[in-house]
């Protein structure tokens, strides 16, 4: 029995109806395989990520976090969708059916993960008629996208013949532990947290004091962006029906960018391309604020030794992004200038610590507080800590196959909120970047027009970077 973080609770108390809180991916293979072959081959691997063998206890009353627990009744076939997309099997039928089921909430008596097996890929270019795709839906408060990508990395292959999987490990599995048992185990964990305070309040202070110094240093540059988010329209209360779309980019050419400005990152690029996608997209509904809208990007805080674990091991670094600039190399000179000061604050604080404090709020009561928050619309009235959230998760950059089946392409989704009513998560695979914008009908029902100004927004700045290269021949 292991109980959850205080940051993997967080993911279930914030979800609702409206908003639920699984990651996910969709993946397309080349290829025909049959469902029958799919289930087999998952089947056979899945010891290789316990988690996904796990549902969660909840205590009584919610006077603990939940736990993991092995599911005594686990059938993989209550975890796995099959389906196929309608005639003529395109593009537009691949991208509505993942948005349909990426509305649809977990159900938390099992195993919080599905998978959707997808076959009809008939008219995609450059996919093989009749090759599969499949939807992949894990809960929030089980992993976040550096534990996705290990998970990955052990259901799937680095050729196209199979590897030997050796065989679980045989062993009883306990019954679901009753009241009594999970309150003693939630009283033994609560004793030991208030030991655990004094230590953080420490640190806390003297990451205080650094982060002073920085500031008396740079107090005239560094961009205030704590509650100073400008309000637009993606931070609304947001519905239960998901957008979903992917523009899939060449990471060379994405990588090439970085040469317009000196010491600029990949990260710095792929922010600078939403940035700018943003900009036109906001800018034609007329609704572009003054003030540069605010990006909050998770900070893996993983160490070495916590490699394999699952669960969250994130925090967040807030970046304006300079929507105020039209140029797209001065947005991208900005863009690099931010997350340098962001970085520092980073390091002077500690990536750890705030996410550190969720250990110490009641399940309950944050559970209450979000439900609460949602019937209450609260988002509408105030301003928003961030406007969006962009993540970029590196991935292998060798080709992936699936019971011999060639992945071409992974695109990732992510979770929205109350007052966050977009998220844009980028996942590298095999010299692709995959931009996946994510957001809500109410908040983005245009989605596609976004995702098109998001490959248009690297045109545009890839030809910005090639005219200055050539007029300083």
């Amino acid at each position: 029995m292991q109980p959850l973080s205080g940051l993997d609770s967080s993911f279930l108390y914030l979800e609702t109806a409206n908003t639920p809180m699984h990651v996910g991916s969709l993946n397309v293979y080349s290829g025909s395989l049959s469902f029958d072959e799919f289930r087999d081959f998952l089947s056979e691997r899945l010891h290789l990520a316990p988690r996904l063998l796990q549902r969660l206890v909840n205590v009584p009353l919610g006077l603990g976090n939940p736990s993991w627990v092995d599911d005594p009744d686990f059938d993989i076939n209550l975890n796995l969708q099959h389906m196929a997309l309608p005639k003529p099997g395109d593009w537009k039928a691949l991208r509505k059916l993942t948005s349909k089921m990426i509305s649809i909430p977990l159900d938390r008596n099992r195993p919080l993960w599905e998978f959707i097996f997808v076959e009809g890929l008939d008219s995609i270019p450059q996919v093989e008629k009749g090759s599969v795709a499949i939807i992949s839906k894990i809960h929030h408060a089980a992993i976040d996208g550096a534990s996705g990508a290990e998970i990955m990395g052990l259901l799937f292959d680095i050729s196209p013949e199979p590897r030997k999987i050796p065989p679980p490990v045989k062993r009883e599995v306990e019954p679901i532990p009753g009241n009594v048992k999970l309150l003693a185990n939630s009283y033994v964990n609560l004793i030991k947290s208030p030991f655990k305070l004094p230590g953080l309040l420490l640190q806390t202070a003297k990451s205080s004091l650094a982060a002073g110094k920085i500031s008396r240093v740079e107090a005239s540059e560094v961009p205030r962006t704590v509650f100073n988010a400008p309000t637009t329209i993606l931070n609304k209360p947001v519905s239960s029906r998901r957008k979903w779309n992917s523009a899939l980019l060449s990471l060379d050419r994405v990588k090439a960018l970085r040469q317009a400005v000196d010491g600029a990152t990949l990260n710095d690029v792929v922010m600078a391309i939403c940035t700018g996608a943003l900009r036109r997209y906001l800018l034609e509904k007329d609704e572009l604020p003054e003030k540069p809208l605010v990006a909050m990007v998770p900070v893996n805080t993983r160490n070495k030794s916590q490699g394999k674990d699952m669960g969250n091991q994130v925090s967040a670094m807030l970046i304006q992004l300079p929507t105020n600039l039209d140029d797209p190399i001065d947005q991208l000179r900005q863009l690099h200038k931010n997350t340098q000061r962001g970085k520092a604050y980073q390091d002077a604080i500690g990536a750890k610590q705030m996410t550190d404090y969720a250990e110490f709020i009641p399940f309950a009561l944050g559970a209450q507080a979000t439900r609460l928050y949602t019937r209450m619309q609260v988002s509408n009235l105030h301003r928003p800590l961030f406007n969006l959230v962009i993540t970029n998760v590196p991935g292998p950059q060798v080709p992936l196959y699936m019971n011999g089946k060639l992945m071409l392409a992974n695109m990732g989704m992510a979770p929205i909120f109350d007052g966050m009513g977009l998220i844009i998560p980028v996942l590298s695979y095999n010299g692709v970047l995959s931009f996946s914008p994510t957001t809500a009908h109410n908040i983005m029902p245009d989605v596609d027009l976004f995702t098109k100004y998001l490959r248009e927004s690297a045109n545009q700045l890839e030809q910005c970077v090639i005219n200055n290269t050539e007029s300083e021949k």
